[in-house]
């Protein structure tokens, strides 16, 4: 099996004979021989080794007019490319294991080079709150992720980092275990659902600003855990680090965590359930309530409302007509639960942009710092055509995503949108789900308020024709996406039946789209390097 790979504009073009061999094993990854990128010990694909060659391909009409001495024509000013969408690859969840030790490091290296070759600009990198800070408040260690920074600066990629004030449980990475002592003896701190069952895995907005972390409000500790991080990576920021997203919730997505059940065997995901039953959340309802004039509406949530897997329809609350979210107690519950989420996602966004924007130099210096600060929304595309869009509203979007992206514009913050591999066309039926419009919806917005936005896809969704569909919302007219993340490094990624495909899709995303007529062959032709030259460029070998 061959692979046809093409470098950006930056990166010599040439001719390896030396190949990338792929292994795996889905319980762990090793590094085992030179210039191979082994996922496990067990399982080898002896006669499926992928070749990465770097054979010169056309990638724009102005080559082709070299080459056959034609002038410029019509057709060259109307080609549409992608170049000024920079394409990233997510590292592994685990690349820090929870023990805080670097995993994987011989085949991630071989990674960053295969990569650094296809022509990708950089690598995002999750940091873990629950690693870094894992034993006591204020005990950072960063070495790990250092060393990740290093490998990735001496590829010559460029590094986002997305700092994670959340779990994780696959892989696990829990919160800080003196977060989750805490959390044993005052639940609380924990969204609450209608039932009682707490959330564990992030932090409830409302202690936000409360002295329920040894004395410390969560404010407070994500303040010094980003100072930290400042401070440990400054030798990187704006050169190596470009870009770093702001945990803002579950998942890191500023939402609610209103969707964390499994759907149902239909895969039809349900409405989800609000949550604002902790202790704190219901403070904060009912100092609302009596402060508009309407104590009786702060007693508790919806009582009307489905649950986690359930339709709209399955209870009162969302009904298309007549349903409780049109009354003046639907509009003041989902006016209050969505303006508690906006607070909180500004307050966080403030945070980054307050702390990030600037490097101090002196005591009494500072510099601007060329690093974008970016948040992750979730893209809520079940039940889209319904009138009430419940699963926005459970997530906390009344009235959509115009406040959020609001929220956004407002702080200068870059907006990471997910699931730009979906299509209507393989969402389940019933499901009156449309990522399609919802991501033209605000695409749309983020245009209309000035805010950049950053693509990804699901993790390996397995979505049919996933590429296609990628490809087609980068290469849209709304120009505000410019850096799309493929997620993610690991087992599946450099494996024979996938990663021939994505780096098919990354030679695509370099050539012109021209119309039908206006398109011609082009020689295929290889410029001529010298072994010397060809040593330099292209050797994968990892020591």
């Amino acid at each position: 099996m061959e692979v046809t790979a093409i470098a950006n504009s930056s990166a010599s073009i040439c001719r390896s004979d030396r190949g990338l061999g792929f292994c795996y094993d889905p319980k762990i990854m090793m590094f085992s021989r030179k210039n191979r990128i082994c996922f496990g010990r067990n399982l080898r694909f002896k006669n499926a080794g992928i070749r990465v060659c770097l054979n010169s391909i056309g990638s724009d009409l102005a080559r082709s007019e070299k080459i056959s001495g034609a002038a410029p024509t019509s057709a060259s000013r109307r080609s549409k490319t992608i170049d000024d969408v920079r394409l990233f690859v997510g590292l592994p969840l685990d690349a820090v294991s929870d023990c805080n030790a670097l995993k994987h490091a011989r085949a991630i290296a071989a990674g960053l080079k295969a990569l650094k070759l296809l022509g990708v600009e950089g690598v995002e990198l999750p940091v873990w709150w629950g690693v870094v800070e894992k034993k006591a408040m204020g005990n950072y260690e960063w070495s790990s992720y250092l060393e990740i920074a290093e490998m990735v600066q001496n590829v010559g990629l460029k590094l986002h980092v997305s700092l994670c004030f959340h779990a994780c449980k696959a892989p696990k990475v829990p919160l800080p275990a003196w977060v989750s002592q805490i959390g044993e003896q005052d639940p609380s701190i924990y969204f609450t659902d209608r039932s009682g069952k707490q959330y564990k895995e992030c932090l409830s907005l409302a202690v936000d600003e409360l002295s329920v972390l040894n004395g410390k409000s969560p404010l407070q500790v994500y303040q010094d855990f980003c100072e930290s991080f400042k401070s440990s990576f400054s030798a990187y920021m704006g050169s190596t680090i470009t870009g770093i997203s702001m945990g803002l919730g579950p998942d890191g997505e500023l939402r609610y965590p209103s969707h964390h059940q499994s759907p149902k065997a239909n895969n039809i995901t349900g409405v989800g359930e609000f949550q604002c039953y902790d202790k704190n959340m219901l403070t904060l309802l009912k100092k609302h309530a009596e402060e508009t004039g309407n104590p009786l509406y702060g007693l508790s949530g919806p009582h009307d409302t489905p649950s986690y897997d359930q339709s709209p329809n399955t209870n009162n609350f969302f009904n298309e007509h007549g349903g409780s979210w049109e009354t003046p107690y639907g509009n003041f519950f989902l006016s209050w639960y969505s303006n508690e989420l906006i607070t909180h996602g500004n307050r966080l966004l403030a945070l980054a942009s307050t702390t990030f924007r600037l490097l101090a130099l002196a005591s009494t210096t500072f510099r601007d710092l060329p690093v974008t600060i970016s948040g992750k929304v979730p893209l809520m595309h079940s039940w889209y055509k319904t009138r009430s869009r419940p699963s926005e509203l459970t997530a906390g979007f009344k009235n959509g995503y115009e406040p959020i992206v609001d929220l956004f514009s407002k702080n200068s913050c870059k907006m990471i949108l997910p699931g730009m591999d979906l299509s209507d066309e393989h969402q389940p039926q019933g499901s009156h789900s449309s990522p399609e419009l919802l991501l033209e919806e605000i695409k749309g917005l983020c245009k209309n308020h000035g805010v950049g936005v950053s693509g990804q896809n699901l993790e390996f969704s397995g979505a049919p024709g996933r590429f296609e569909q990628i490809k087609k919302n980068l290469l849209d007219d709304n120009e505000v996406v410019d850096l799309f993340t493929y997620q993610r490094m690991g087992v599946y990624f450099f494996s024979p039946e996938h990663f021939p495909k994505f780096s098919e899709f990354v030679r695509s995303l370099n050539q012109p789209e021209l119309d039908l007529d206006d398109r011609r062959e082009v020689p295929a032709k290889s410029p001529s390097l010298s072994s010397e030259k060809k040593g330099k460029d292209v050797s994968l070998q990892v020591a």
